[in-house]
């Protein structure tokens, strides 16, 4: 059993990739969305955050419907156009770097979002099985706890799971380093889950 995809595109290629795929996850759908809307800086509302869990506690679902299909579709398009071009390998970085821009977005200086509708748009393009459990597993966890945040923590951690028993387990690597970095991006609701003190959606 391998954990990563076989290494054959050219480096030079991959680093071509890679710098395209954050410069696209960088694009902060939800700050260009409330501001078109006329809603206001998102950041600057709730949490704070860019995400479409924020953009929701404008009171425009609508605007927190777009946000979630743009920042989903950054890492889907990300991933397919890499795999167009290139190889697996490239398509799993290019998944990696977009979901890193839309945490890291060099537009806003480095300060962006969770990353869990990039994650979940990664895993569909990249295996849509995978993607689809872990889209189950969100919504399973939002039925059954309406908290957000701990929906998207054990979706998270699901993905490699269902790499592992379902295949492929090539991204198995992958999967484990996202679901790091949303637990990173995630530790201040982390606290308050523990705390008891986590809002729940809709509250």
């Amino acid at each position: 059993m391998t954990l990563f995809p076989p290494l054959d595109t050219a480096p030079a290629l991959l680093a071509a990739v890679g710098l395209a795929a954050y410069l696209l996850g960088s694009i902060p759908f939800g700050v260009l969305i409330t501001r078109a809307m006329g809603l206001g800086d998102v950041r600057k509302i709730g949490s704070g955050n860019i995400g479409a869990t924020n953009v929701l506690r404008t009171g425009n679902k609508g605007a927190a419907l777009a946000t979630l299909l743009l920042d989903a579709g950054k890492g889907a398009v990300a991933v397919l156009i890499a795999r167009a071009l290139a190889g697996e390998d490239a398509a799993q970085l290019a998944g990696f770097a977009s979901f890193l821009g839309h945490i890291y977005p060099v537009w806003l200086r480095f300060k962006g979002g969770k990353g869990v509708a990039t994650f979940l748009g990664t895993m569909l393009a990249l295996a849509w099985p995978i993607g689809l459990l872990c889209c189950g597993t969100w919504i399973v966890m939002v039925l059954f706890t309406r908290i957000s945040s701990a929906s998207a923590l054990v979706a998270s951690l699901s993905a490699a799971l269902w790499c592992w028993l379902y295949g492929p387990t090539g991204m198995i690597a992958l999967a484990l380093a996202l679901a790091l970095l949303v637990w990173v991006r995630h530790a201040t609701n982390i606290g308050r889950l523990l705390a008891g003190t986590e809002p729940r959606i809709g509250a």
